[in-house]
């Protein structure tokens, strides 16, 4: 019996509920196998020799903590590309030790408790003033105007990226992480192209703020970076560049794609909605973390085998390719009971949606939980009967299980009206599937 091909980006365009049937049967019957990849759609790039689909969660955890056996250097995606390309690009995750942990050990400088408490008034602001924008509307795309807009500002905010940018980056992080979609493939311009232009207008903006920044007292993470020796090393303009285009597609895409898929989740299960809602601070940390589950914003990551290994019984040889899919690692029947069912308390929760434990695992997992857990409240009680009525319109991409549309609707409230959860002053009343209705501010 043929297998479904995860690394192929047309697979992820199908219903949800059909992916997730492919999974199930990858579990089942082939939960490490040899596939072939498949051809790009794009001329400028060839199949390589094939990969091991790895879909279970100890196998996931296995090959992350062995980075010395299964190496990040040679590429994330399955595409071979060249180093250089590779690097710029990937910045530090497509990296080994010791370069890797050189790095790291600077950049975690702007992710200290310290920095990420300054951030946390930051992002209770930007959550609600993007509110704001909408309340009046009764609809909008979900995604664009809400889920994108918040990793976004935080993530430029933490660079120092004056607000005139924001639609450069932008639109260069869609590119860069959605080029293989048709809506986000410049015309006229090759797939290679277009990649070093988007790339390229990133580093100049990084070149242009870094300048701004040397020899100043700013407290943003380009100032702590450009103006401190740590333990007596730096980032050079080559690195700190690579390091922000990183940050901004990392930062921004992973975190918009868990709140957009979060809301589609909400919607498809009142009852799951109606928990949260009626203790939110209490649920808020399991729930957040079953939406990054479920949704797995970063689809899969590859590594490549340095030695022969064997893995589950599989004999492994050196330079093989080696695809740890995360998000069928969070439906592995193995580690969660009911995988398919979005259980907002669910405990234990191990999922990998910030990759496997190891060196590699993200640096930003605790403030991409505060965005999440921060836009969630304010909606909850600004508009809280939102409600996606549209299917997701999904990104093509084998990599990222992006949204790139998804139509929400609400009851239209003024601006800056809102009230707290659970309170006396609440007057709910059922709307669609079971949401709660703010009567006192609706028009």
């Amino acid at each position: 019996m043929t297998h479904p091909n995860l690394m192929d980006a047309h697979y992820w365009l199908q219903p949800a509920a059909e992916c997730d049937l492919g999974i199930a049967r990858l579990h089942a019957e082939a939960p490490l196998d040899w596939f072939e990849e498949p051809m790009p759609d794009n001329p400028y790039l060839q199949a390589g020799p094939g990969y091991w689909c790895v879909t279970r969660h100890e196998d996931i955890a296995t090959i992350s903590r062995n980075p010395e056996i299964y190496s990040s250097a040679q590429g994330i995606t399955i595409t071979d590309t060249p180093p250089e390309f590779l690097e710029f690009f990937s910045s530090m995750i497509a990296m080994d030790d010791p370069r890797h942990a050189r790095l790291r050990r600077i950049v975690s400088k702007g992710f200290t408790p310290r920095m990420l408490a300054a951030l946390e008034d930051s992002v209770q602001e930007i959550a609600s003033g993007i509110v704001d924008t909408i309340t009046e509307r009764g609809e909008c795309d979900f995604v664009t105007d809400v889920a994108a807009a918040l990793p976004l500002k935080i993530v430029c905010d933490l660079m120092g990226v004056p607000d005139s940018a924001y639609n450069q980056v932008f639109k260069n992080t869609n590119i860069i992480l959605g080029v293989g979609d048709p809506e986000f493939a410049p015309e006229n311009v090759d797939f290679v192209t277009a990649l070093l232009n988007a790339g390229a207008e990133l580093a100049e903006l990084m070149k242009e703020v870094a300048a701004n920044k040397k020899g100043g007292n700013g407290t943003d993470l380009t100032s702590v970076l450009v103006n401190a020796e740590i333990e007596g090393d730096h980032l050079d303009e080559a690195d700190l560049a690579s390091f922000f285009v990183l940050l901004v597609v990392a930062g921004n895409e992973t975190t918009r794609n868990a709140i957009s898929w979060g809301l589609k989740y909400l919607t498809d299960n009142p009852d799951q909605r109606s928990i949260w809602m009626d203790d939110y601070e209490g649920i808020a940390p399991s729930a957040v973390d079953e939406i990054i589950r479920l949704a797995s914003p970063v689809t899969y990551m590859r590594r490549t085998v340095t030695q022969d290994t064997s893995l589950a019984g599989r004999e492994l040889l050196e330079g093989d390719k080696v695809a740890m899919f995360y998000l069928a690692a969070n439906r592995d029947p193995e580690a969660f009971a009911n995988p398919y069912r979005f259980d907002v308390r669910r405990s234990p929760n191990s999922q990998c949606g910030f990759g496997g434990p190891g060196p590699h695992f993200c640096l930003g997992a605790h403030l991409a939980r505060r965005e999440i857990t921060v836009m969630f409240r304010e909606l909850f009680t600004r508009l809280p009967d939102i409600v996606a009525v549209e299917e997701p319109d999904a990104l093509q991409s084998s990599f990222i299980h992006g949204v790139k549309h998804l139509k929400a609707e609400f009851s239209r409230v003024r601006a800056g009206s809102w009230l707290e959860p659970g309170s006396a002053k609440w007057s709910l009343n059922t709307r669609r599937s079971g949401c709660l209705l703010i009567r006192q501010f609706c028009w």
